[in-house]
């Protein structure tokens, strides 16, 4: 039986974050500086927890701001800042693929 509370992580996906282009990439708020991009979670995963790493995204640290909410992105509504995180895990998971990071 699986363990429903494991954890799927990996440093090596965190670190893949280094020098990489910020995948979010927020209107107006987007820095795309590569030397502050890291490995962004979503929370949700339950009280304190961030989910999996295959949920993450390549995100500079004025995206992060956005996505970890501490600052408000005036410019869009909470789905729509969902909504361009979600395609930055998209954009995140194919770098994973080609990187061999992720298998199928």
């Amino acid at each position: 039986m699986a363990n429903s509370k494991r954890k799927y992580k990996s440093l090596k996906i965190t670190q893949s974050a280094n020098g990489e282009e910020c995948q979010v990439r927020y209107p107006g708020i987007c820095n795309f500086n590569n030397e502050t991009t890291i490995f962004a979670h979503k929370n949700g995963a339950g009280v304190g927890t961030k989910s999996a790493d295959i949920f993450g995204s390549y995100c500079c640290s004025d995206c992060h701001n956005v996505v970890d909410g501490k600052v408000r992105y005036n410019g869009l509504t909470s789905e729509d800042e969902e909504l361009y995180f979600y395609h930055g895990i998209f954009r995140t998971q194919q770098k994973l693929l080609d990187k061999g990071l992720i298998k199928i």
